[in-house]
């Protein structure tokens, strides 16, 4: 994050030095830089950085330099983003080239291509810019790959009737040329007509990738497959084995037809996972009931949900009993009851009864599609798996170029009585097998899987890169209430002292946690039995991580943990009882203590064994209740390690310990509510929000989202995760294998041409296929 803030009134080049200096050395700045002309301080924060606490600190030291400095925030220039869906993008090397020409126009923030749904996503520094930025980016795409269709919508346009004709015309040409090449495979003719035929052929068959391989190296664009294509079949006709140049361009544009329909096959299977858009809503105006559009349903509409229907926006029950199955978002099969005020998640399948709801969020903000976008836009945080092969590509296919021209020459000048016909036919072998397509469209497509797969079972995760980490987990951190808790708490004891009775004590500390929704204050009020009286509650103050003050019918209370009463200097008695205790002074006299406690999840004690089972080392629990409380839950769960009675800092302190204490490039998880345990979400290698169903702050903090409130769910996880890298290496080790021992047995001349276009084309499609396996998670993944 970048904070910009005016020195007002900096008129001393030496204390802009200092102030520089300080304030780079604050805890959470990693680089500060103030410019004496202009009278700016540019500061960049850590990812656990509070942004308003290092603006008071970088205020206090301006102030120490200079008394009459004033610091005050800048607005950045705002950024803006667009969303741009390239129909028909096919060749995952093309998509490379697009995206690496877009990210380095000027103006541009980021650019990212996702090869698996054909969407770029360019983000402008400025939003101002955007719209000239988009222009010059379609001009881009349409120089580097000229056939595809440029859409901001994601639906193709209307095939006209030139678009109809140019296809029918390419597919005859390809038809008429195959025929031709079968005659004059099967027919003996002279040589000069025999070249005539297969020239025809030829110019039918590939004659439309010799073109785009000039069109590109006019553009600079060299080493593409139509580059390569083109010299090895041409370099065939050069040396006079015209059957064998018209047979490699014409199963290579028949592996490339396969090849399409296996990555078209991948990108609908995968798609087909995350099929829970709603089509229609039934909007109810009066007596009337009329199919709409979600998008057009307000906040406070009347929706009709009919048995068998999807639910297409959140809203609560106000009429009707039914089972909705909700297992598209939680991957639970298990259908949960609803009735009139029970809160309903667009995405669900309404299974028996009619249902009338009340809208209570807008398409745009509803679970569904926070769900659609955040699947849809995972591939942008790509895993150093799809890092690696991008820039392996950038260098594979020259090296393999000039090795080949290197194959074409030098051998016929040092071996004698060799000629250079033959060595030239290696070489071109060598060009047609240099291609990475499978890795550069394979990788992409089993990580996509993955995360479709496993948003199947309930578990977003935002990015493939989130998913590999998952691979290396040394180190797993749970919050405890609602994490590892059922979070469903309940007053157990309440000891009272210095002559105040148990319904005195229950009575102030209701009033006092009136204001509160905490879940032990929810409990405290419960057990109360009634309303508490607002009218009696006066000067309410919240202590932070410590409780409140508050004065009830006149007189002062303060309730909270033993942190306040330490620090209000009250003379206390600890509680013994195993739970959370409430801590309460009355006229800063300790008036008693109310034990609340809450339940261990039924699978809590099993994902953790199943944690150590799948590779974990080290299981550690954070948590802000008592010793006896936390030390109570940990070894009924069996963790290695418990911290207790922390405030929100001190987790993140620990946090920054358990970082020092991991193994090398072991990653650090944190498994927390994601509303309350933000900064520790935000400083954890992957951050883990449990129960995440329908939550936008969970969905908002972490970067994988639970959706049901269930441990094992993270055991899932990693075992999806696992499975998707032995997919991924399985693509590696097969893609490179192949290519390497046909260029070894191309090198010696053992292989031919026609070995060389399997070890293209044929192996991106096998490597394909292997990669939508990622997207097949069985019940036991």
């Amino acid at each position: 994050m970048t904070k910009q803030y005016e020195l007002e009134g900096l008129c001393c080049g030496n204390c802009a030095a200092k102030i520089e200096q300080e304030v780079c050395g604050l805890d959470g700045v990693s680089k500060a830089n103030v410019d004496f002309a202009s009278k700016l301080l540019t500061v960049e924060l850590t990812n656990h950085a509070m942004p308003e606490n290092i603006a008071k600190q970088a205020r206090t030291i301006a102030k120490r330099h200079d008394s009459d400095i004033k610091l005050k925030e800048r607005d950045l220039p705002q950024a803006g983003k667009k969303v741009m869906y390239l129909l028909g993008l096919d060749c995952a090397d093309c998509a490379k080239k697009i995206e690496t020409a877009v990210s380095q126009m000027d103006g541009v923030q980021s650019a990212t291509l996702d090869f698996v749904t054909q969407k770029l996503t360019v983000e402008a520094a400025e939003k101002g810019k955007l719209p000239a930025i988009i222009r010059q980016a379609a001009q881009t795409i349409q120089e580097i790959e000229p056939d595809v269709e440029i859409s901001y919508t994601g639906k193709a346009a209307e095939e006209t009737p030139d678009d109809g004709k140019k296809r029918r015309l390419r597919r005859a040409g390809l038809l008429t040329g195959a025929v031709l090449f079968l005659i004059g495979m099967a027919v003996p003719l002279p040589r000069t007509a025999e070249f005539i035929l297969f020239l025809i052929s030829y110019l039918l068959v590939g004659g439309e990738v010799v073109l785009r391989a000039v069109r590109n190296i006019a553009k600079g664009q060299v080493f593409d497959e139509n580059f390569l294509m083109s010299v090895a079949t041409i370099g065939a006709f050069g040396i006079g084995d015209f059957a064998e140049g018209v047979a490699v361009m014409l199963f290579y544009q028949i592996g490339e037809f396969f090849q399409d329909l296996a990555v078209n096959r991948s990108r609908k299977s995968i798609s087909a996972l995350m099929d829970i858009r709603p089509d229609y809503a039934n909007l109810k105006i009066g007596g009337e009931v009329r199919k709409v559009s979600p998008e057009e349903v307000g906040i406070g509409d009347m929706i009709l949900i009919r048995p068998g229907e999807k639910v297409p926006l959140d809203g609560k029950v106000v009429e009707g009993t039914s089972s909705v199955d909700t297992a598209a978002l939680t991957g639970e099969s298990l259908p949960r009851d609803v009735e009139p005020g029970s809160e309903i998640l667009s995405g669900s399948v309404n299974k028996s009864g009619l249902l009338t709801v009340e809208v209570t969020k807008e398409f745009g903000e509803s679970t569904v599609t926070k769900i659609l976008d955040l699947v849809q836009n995972a591939s942008s945080q790509k895993a150093p798996a799809e890092n690696f092969i991008t820039k392996f590509a950038g260098y594979y296919t020259p090296v393999v170029v000039f090795a080949a021209l290197a194959l074409a020459v030098i051998p016929p000048l040092l071996i004698p009585g060799t000629s250079f016909a033959q060595w030239i036919n290696r070489a071109l072998t060598f060009l047609v097998v240099s291609c990475p397509c499978a890795l550069v469209i394979s990788i992409p497509l089993s990580f996509f899987g993955g995360i479709g797969g496993a948003s199947k079972k309930g578990i977003l995760v935002k990015g493939s890169s989130y998913l590999e980490a998952f691979n290396n987990v040394d180190t797993v951190v749970f919050d405890k209430t609602g994490t590892l808790t059922k979070g469903n708490f309940k007053v157990t004891k309440i000891h009272a002292e210095n002559g105040w009775n148990e319904d005195d004590l229950l009575y102030y500390a209701a009033h006092a946690e009136l204001y509160s929704s905490h879940p032990i204050a929810v409990s405290i009020r419960e057990a109360y039995g009634k309303e508490p009286d607002a009218a009696q509650i006066a000067d309410y103050e919240e202590l932070s991580g410590k409780g409140v003050r508050v004065k009830v019918n006149g007189k002062t209370v303060l309730a909270g943990n033993s942190k306040l009463m330490d620090a209000e200097k009250i003379e206390w008695q600890a509680s013994s009882e195993a739970g959370t205790a409430v801590y309460l002074a009355i006229d800063d006299r300790f008036a008693g203590s109310i034990v609340i406690s809450d339940e261990v999840k039924p699978d809590s004690a099993q994902a953790i064994r199943n944690l150590k089972a799948a590779g974990v080392r080290q299981t550690v629990m954070l948590t802000g209740d008592s010793k006896a409380a936390g030390e109570k839950a940990a070894q009924e769960l069996g963790l290695d390690a418990v911290y207790t009675e922390l405030l929100p800092q001190q987790k993140v302190e620990q946090m920054e310990k358990l970082y020092g204490e991991a193994a090398k490039n072991g990653k650090l998880v944190f498994v927390g509510d994601g509303i309350n345990d933000a900064p520790v979400l935000a400083c954890a290698d992957v951050g883990v929000a449990m129960g995440g169903l329908g939550s936008d702050a969970a969905i908002e903090a972490a970067d994988v989202v639970l959706m049901t409130d269930e441990p094992s769910k993270l055991v899932t996880a990693i075992r999806i995760a696992k499975k998707t890298r032995r997919i991924v290496m399985q693509n590696v080790i097969f893609a490179l294998g192949v290519k390497i021992l046909i260029l070894i047995l191309a090198a010696f001349g053992i292989a031919t041409m026609w070995e060389a276009v399997f070890g293209d084309v044929g192996v991106t499609i096998i490597a394909v296929l292997n990669a939508i396996r990622a997207s097949q998670i069985k019940n036991d993944a």
